[in-house]
């Protein structure tokens, strides 16, 4: 797998690079738990993605570049989770977001070794087909009724956002076709961390990609603007702050490099393990990792 994915990318001349898994700076996204690590009593994080290191060196003019590496995320662990697990990320200039869905189809397609039906979908769509409501207007209290009506509201109460997820993965993914990817897009602009906005205002462009049920890629046409992207990651951190999570420390650099100039690019994370499952027949993502972390 790991031979057809650089042979692929080798015909397409991106450039295989490597950067730190260790950073003095942490994902602030609420939902990603960084894994920290003190050393000589100074506090570092593993790195959950690669992303804003690679885009520091897509600031400094590398051109289309990928990587494969190993990530960490705590609380990480389940049949399709491990708290160590392989992701391929990568970035292609002047590209958008449609282009790199119909890239990284062709990337799975070619590591499967044979064709897969493709769908798309907008995440509104998906709603409006699964569940008959649109998710981009709906109220907060009518989310609650519906997860209530369908016996997957926790006791704990949920954001809006945490109400649309819940809804997502329980009940409009499983309506995804076994054989097939699905390719959802245009999700919601408040579910866009590091994504560009479209005209609209109320949605991203950021996409997802799933094989079956199986959730494998999730892109964006990045956001290239400094100062709205460090006040989406300040925002991160009042929701941490007021949900009793730690508040992250920010990546200064990364920040440093978008004013400088993120060049106009789209880019992709796709988790090597849950491909590998996919393409194997395999049910638990253990199968597939020769050390799971229950295990090391």
């Amino acid at each position: 797998m790991l031979h057809r994915i650089r042979a692929f990318f080798d015909q397409r001349n991106v450039l295989e690079v490597e950067t730190p898994a260790l950073s003095i700076a942490a994902i602030s996204d609420p939902a990603i738990q960084s894994i920290p690590a003190s050393i000589d009593q100074h506090l570092r994080y593993l790195h959950t993605s690669p992303e804003l290191a690679m885009k520091r060196l897509l600031a400094s003019g590398s051109g289309d570049i990928y990587q494969i590496c190993k990530v960490f995320r705590a609380g990480e662990a389940g049949r399709y989770h491990n708290l160590e697990f392989t992701l391929l990320e990568w970035y292609r200039l002047n590209w958008d977001a449609e282009q790199l869905q119909a890239e990284t189809v062709s990337l799975i397609q070619t590591v499967a070794e044979h064709p897969l039906r493709v769908k798309r979908l907008s995440y509104a769509v998906c709603f409006e087909q699964a569940l008959g409501i649109d998710p981009l207007t709906i109220a907060t209290e009518k989310l609650e009724a519906l997860a209530k009506s369908k016996s997957l509201l926790p006791d704990s109460q949920l954001s809006h956002d945490s109400l649309l997820d819940l809804l997502f993965s329980m009940a409009v993914v499983s309506s995804f076709a076994d054989q097939q990817l699905t390719i959802v897009y245009d999700y919601p602009a408040s579910q866009a961390a590091l994504a560009r906005l479209n005209p609209d205002r109320l949605t991203a462009a950021r996409f997802e990609i799933f094989w079956g049920q199986t959730e494998l890629a999730n892109g964006y046409h990045e956001l290239t603007d400094s100062s709205e992207q460090q006040q989406r990651f300040e925002r991160d951190n009042i929701l941490r702050r007021s949900t009793g999570q730690p508040v992250m420390p920010l990546d200064k650099n990364f920040l440093a490099s978008l004013q400088a100039g993120l060049p106009d690019c789209a880019g992709v994370a796709l988790g090597l393990d849950r491909v590998l499952m996919k393409v194997t027949g395999q049910d638990h993502i253990d199968k597939v990792i020769c050390f799971p972390a229950n295990r090391a």
